[in-house]
């Protein structure tokens, strides 16, 4: 088992189209971020999964930042891993590694890490992590630092 396998439960088969390439042949650094993106969507779809009225309470990307590796190409075979790495009483830290397939074995293209706010849309303010969010992610992240 890899070492993204190991620490990163969560992973998405992300679909390289064509309008995410350059004119260099590689995918553009800017569509890593989409992937991140879709990657904690999917984390939250399947880790805290439960219905949540985002246009009233839920979460604003506070911080994005990434570490490029290598390119990623369109015939590339790439997957997101992601996990929840920090857990505050109002925020919380998502990392990710963008990883290629290459010869059989995996290759980290990209690293990233994002920071979401709690948010209450309506009151227009920060408000604590839900209860339930942070007990599906305790139980789903071993060793997941909460502050």
């Amino acid at each position: 088992m890899s070492l993204e396998k190991q620490l990163f439960r969560h992973n998405v088969l992300i679909q390289v189209r064509f309008k995410d390439v350059d004119q260099m042949g590689h995918v553009n650094n800017a569509n890593h971020f989409t992937y991140f993106e879709l990657a904690r969507v999917m984390y939250f779809n399947e880790v805290v999964n439960e219905i949540i009225e985002w246009k009233e309470q839920g979460i604003i990307l506070a911080h994005m930042e990434i570490d490029y590796k290598r390119p990623v190409l369109l015939t590339d075979e790439v997957y997101v891993y992601s996990r929840v790495s920090k857990l505050g009483a109002k925020s919380f830290d998502v990392e990710y590694k963008i990883v290629v397939m290459e010869n059989g074995k995996e290759v980290i293209a990209a690293s990233g890490k994002s920071v979401q706010v709690c948010f209450d849309y309506t009151n227009k303010k920060t408000i604590n992590v839900p209860e339930l969010w942070k007990q599906k992610i305790i139980s789903y992240e071993p060793g997941l630092q909460v502050l």
